[in-house]
């Protein structure tokens, strides 16, 4: 009996790598953070290594994504992440979006809540873990780049509008 759920596991495993999920690799920039944004070498390459792969249109796939489940799980975490953040369509957002996504970014890394733990557990991207230093320096950019919006439109256009 358990010959034959080993088997089976075995046939499912090897039948579920036909069935890919669409790779995050259109690298489509043309509504980038940086388009509009001052984003110094030094923010660039920690945006880069810890949060480009779920936060952009070009996510750099390690080996075991090509692997199933683990593709549809990866798969999962970039949707997401380009759901809440997406900084290769930033600036096609309103005003009050960009200034409340700014202000996500300082919470979420002053917080700790990114990268996740599930991106950096393991051995897995080392890189990405971020230091005190490099939390300060991040959060410092966004709070620069609230400052700039701030100092720059009216502030009635930084705010979500009200529902009737």
């Amino acid at each position: 009996m358990l010959k034959k759920i080993l088997i089976a596991l075995l046939i499912v495993l090897v039948v579920i790598q036909f069935f890919r999920p669409e790779k995050n690799i259109s690298n489509d920039q043309t509504y980038a953070i940086a388009k509009k944004y001052k984003v110094p070498k030094d923010v660039q390459r920690l945006l880069e290594v810890s949060c480009n792969d779920c936060h952009t249109n070009k996510t750099v796939y390690p080996w075991y994504a090509n692997i199933q489940p683990v593709a549809w799980w990866l798969d999962d975490h970039v949707v997401d992440g380009k759901r809440h953040l997406n900084f290769s369509e930033f600036t096609n957002r309103p005003l009050f979006v960009q200034h409340h996504k700014l202000d996500e970014i300082v919470e979420m890394v002053e917080e700790g809540e990114m990268p996740l733990e599930s991106y950096t557990n393991f051995g897995l991207h080392p890189e990405a873990k971020l230091t005190a230093e490099q939390r300060t320096t991040i959060t410092a950019w966004a709070k620069a780049q609230m400052a700039y919006l701030e100092n720059t439109y009216p502030a009635d256009s930084l705010v979500f509008p009200k529902r009737d």
